[in-house]
């Protein structure tokens, strides 16, 4: 076997163009999220039930993630076949423009039905955008680390996640400040997507700098590449494509039930302020990203699948408390709330990366990790905000949480099955 040789690229270069790109797509992925709970109900969706509204917002909110799994297989053929830098960068400039197009969408009174058509239609570029560049990411960072940090460098794009919430939630708070209300949903609510033009121009920066990974250049110098990835990964590795998707399933249901529904059920069911609320998911969101490092540090020295095995338990018995801490009347307990669930968040989310793209081969590990990470954003993000709001609408809040902890349980069967493929492909690896 021939041996990898180490890239051109210096750590600092690669962790930050893993990160920068990461930032950017969660930064328009969230500004969407939180547009679509406080703005497009009203303008592009406006009827004379609020609740309707909200959910038919939210179902465009959830297209996106089932445009992921078709940019997953489209640009992870790309990302195998042509190279791990280039999709990136093609993958970044397919969600820039999406965003930037919905700021400057007209509102349903402006022309009709049209508007949430093309609301939908530049949501689904956002999906097909952001399928492709998450995988490209992390794999940028895992293939490019050296022995026994894997995990530490796969947690650099999971930590864009946390930064573009940080950024986009920040953002709607000035504006709900230096904004009236008559201002905001005029034109305040246009000014982060339309700004996010910036924050490409950065990443499109950064990424044209690197080198190509070292261990796609193997694959090249030994003529493996796949003539179609996605067919590879469908037919020879059904079983690790199940495993990992069911995974990642936890991974997401948990995140945008603390943050999409928690902030619609928190303004509209608790009546919580909203830019309070706000403030108190950015002080949650602190916790969150602190996660993050200590679980892949935790998991280059225990095992990926040790550390995901510990957060799933963890998340388990949080899901029997929702309801007790997710509660009206009490600041304290909300931010405890919020801060325990993304702390969790965390845990699960920092080595997941590194533990998906590990368990394919090098030859059909964009299009893989990518497939398995999406559909388990279908499975378990998708329709979140929408099951939640019904659940807790029709059963009450408790059931809510019972949701989360049986989708917890899934995952853990999941990780039981899987742990083993993830510890022997780590062993090899590093």
């Amino acid at each position: 076997m021939n041996e990898i040789k180490p890239s051109g690229n210096s750590a600092s270069r690669i962790l930050i163009a893993s990160l920068v790109g990461t930032t950017i797509e969660f930064f328009d992925f969230y500004i969407y999220a939180t547009a679509a709970v406080l703005v497009f109900p009203k303008l592009f969706f406006p009827g004379s039930d609020p609740t309707t509204s909200t959910l038919e917002s939210l179902a465009t909110f959830a297209l996106a993630f089932f445009a992921r799994p078709i940019g997953a297989a489209l640009f992870g053929h790309f990302g195998d076949r042509i190279g791990r830098k280039a999709t990136l960068v093609a993958a970044l400039m397919t969600m820039g423009p999406s965003t930037v197009a919905i700021g400057l969408l007209p509102t349903y009174q402006s022309i009709g039905i049209a508007a949430p058509i093309l609301l939908a239609l530049f949501r689904f570029g956002q999906g097909l955008g952001l399928g492709g560049e998450w995988g490209g990411a992390v794999l940028l960072a895992t293939e490019n680390a050296p022995p026994g940090k894997k995990a530490w460098y796969g947690m650099f794009p999971q930590l864009g996640a946390p930064i573009g919430f940080l950024l986009s939630s920040g953002t709607f708070l000035v504006l709900g400040k230096v904004l009236t209300d008559q201002q905001f949903f005029d034109f305040g609510w246009r000014i982060p997507f339309i700004a996010s033009a910036l924050l490409v121009f950065v990443g499109l920066y950064v990424r044209l700098k690197i080198t190509e990974t070292p261990e796609f250049v193997k694959v090249i110098e030994n003529n493996e590449r796949i003539k179609i990835p996605v067919k590879e990964v469908l037919v020879k590795h059904t079983r690790v494509l199940v495993l990992g998707t069911l995974v990642a399933v936890t991974t997401f249901l948990l995140f945008y039930l603390m943050t999409v529904f928690a902030l619609s059920w928190g303004t509209s069911a608790l009546h919580y302020d909203r830019a309070s609320f706000l403030s108190a998911q950015m002080i949650a969101m602190l916790f969150f990203a602190l996660a993050i490092p200590l679980s892949a540090v935790i998991a280059d020295r225990y095992g990926r699948g040790n550390m995901l095995i510990i957060a799933s338990v963890c998340i388990i018995v949080f899901g029997l408390f929702f309801s007790v801490l997710f509660s009206a009347g009490s600041w304290p307990l909300i931010v405890s709330f919020l801060s325990i669930g993304l702390f969790l968040m965390g845990l699960t989310y920092g080595p997941i990366g590194t533990a998906l793209a590990e368990i394919f081969p090098p030859t059909v590990r964009y299009t893989g990790a990518s497939l398995a990470f999406t559909l388990a954003g279908i499975l378990g993000a998708s329709l979140a905000p929408y099951l939640g709001t019904k659940l807790a609408k029709t059963y009450g809040l408790p059931y809510v949480g019972y949701y989360l902890s049986v989708t917890a349980a899934l995952t853990l069967v999941a990780l039981l099955f899987a742990r083993k493929s993830m510890q022997d492909t780590t062993s090899m690896a590093d």
